[in-house]
């Protein structure tokens, strides 16, 4: 019988309480105004005591970063393992994530500012997200092929180009500027939805209009 190391039980813990107390700080005043004494103090612990579990404040930022993401990346996968058509599928794939994009800027600003600084700075846990947001699709274009939905030659290929395609719906920079410019972007978004369908080759018998709400 095996019993689970203490020690790498109580790092685990500790690690994810500071996470927990830096996530609270950088909604609350941003992640560039969060001190890691500020994180220290409310722990109880010293600066030298959060460094034993963070290298750099650099590492913390990336690691909070890493959780607001994660919620992203649950959601599109809950879509994708649903019962509907692949079709389907991606278009709610698709507006869930602009949907939940355009909270995060106008009720989460600090998160908002964070993942900007992550795309900007291309940080590993960004980076760790986008790949697992093109393995979703890519594996959803696949079932799309399979059930006749679309008509891509390579389902590697068009996932890239969703992504691309999409992009102004997403990233954090290029959503606020369209914001900023005023634009209708339920509408603008319910029609590069369909744009990309139809490169994708999906008939109107395929064809399913996302739920832009939620």
């Amino acid at each position: 019988m095996t019993f689970a190391d203490p020690t790498a039980t109580d790092l685990e813990q500790s690690r994810t309480r500071i996470l927990e107390v830096a996530e609270k700080h950088f909604r609350r005043i941003g992640y560039h105004k969060t001190s890691v004494a500020d994180i220290a103090a409310e722990l109880g612990m010293s600066r030298a005591n959060i460094y034993r579990f963070f290298p750099s404040r650099t590492a913390i930022n990336s690691s909070v970063c890493g959780l607001v993401v994660k919620e992203v990346a649950e959601i599109a996968l809950a879509i994708a393992r649903s019962d509907a058509p692949a079709s389907k599928r991606l278009a709610d794939l698709l507006a869930a994530i602009h949907r939940h994009s355009t909270r995060r800027l106008a009720e989460d600003r600090p998160m908002h500012q964070l993942l900007v600084a992550a795309m900007d700075g291309s940080w590993a846990t960004i980076n760790a997200h986008n790949e697992d947001i093109l393995t979703i699709l890519k594996a959803l274009v696949r079932e799309g092929l399979q059930t006749g939905e679309f008509k891509v030659d390579d389902a590697d290929e068009a996932a890239r180009g969703i992504i691309t395609a999409f992009l102004p719906f997403f990233h954090p920079v290029l959503l606020e500027q369209r914001v900023h410019e005023g634009e209708a972007t339920a509408v603008s978004v319910h029609a590069q939805i369909s744009f990309i369908m139809k490169a994708l080759g999906t008939s109107d018998r395929h064809a399913a209009a996302p739920s832009l709400k939620g």
